[in-house]
């Protein structure tokens, strides 16, 4: 069995490409997801909302712009094969590809590395890595960014397992009328 090398170098440019696509490409399988429940929509109200979206991914794909203006947190997922090594630091070059990503695309840099002292760190860095061991000798990066404007209204309960779909229900129907007009 051979090691395989990659030069951390490849993973910051992997990661800054990722970062622009992520941001300003909606992949084909969501893209057909949003185009059949618009076509299925009965409910004049939504159906103007799906129409909304798409003339915005239209606007985005057209101009190159961001598909939303909330690219927040960056979110990179790397399975590493156990044959890899990685020939430098994992985590500053993962970071470096997310701060030339975001500045490269003119992408919002919105993320604070102290979630108490509320600085903005100006890059977008420092991103949430979750790295996952596989066998082989593959990489495989995914970035996916994770808007946070809608964590302003969220909740988190721990349901018993007798509430069942009900109390799911129940809990999400609290938790949207508690936000009440302020998305």
């Amino acid at each position: 069995m051979s090691i395989r090398e990659i030069p951390a170098a490849a993973v910051t440019d992997a990661v800054e490409a990722l970062c622009i696509e992520a941001n300003t490409s909606l992949p084909v399988d969501v893209k057909a997801a949003l185009d059949a429940a618009e076509a299925a929509e009965p409910w004049p109200l939504a159906k103007e909302t799906l129409g909304l979206l798409q003339q915005n991914l239209c606007v985005a794909k057209e101009k190159n712009l961001p598909i939303c203006q909330d690219t927040g947190m960056a979110c990179v997922f790397i399975e590493l094969g156990q044959d890899v090594h990685i020939d430098g630091d994992l985590n500053a070059a993962v970071n470096e590809g997310v701060r030339r990503g975001y500045e490269k695309a003119y992408l919002r840099k919105s993320i604070t590395a102290d979630p108490l002292q509320r600085v903005n760190t100006g890059d977008n860095t420092p991103a949430f890595l979750t790295v996952h061991l596989v066998p082989g000798s593959g990489c495989k990066i995914t970035v996916a960014p994770k808007g946070a404007g809608s964590e302003n209204m969220s909740r988190l309960a721990m349901l018993k397992p007798a509430d069942g779909v009900e109390g799911v229900k129940k809990f999400v129907l609290d938790t949207v009328e508690q936000a009440g007009a302020n998305p």
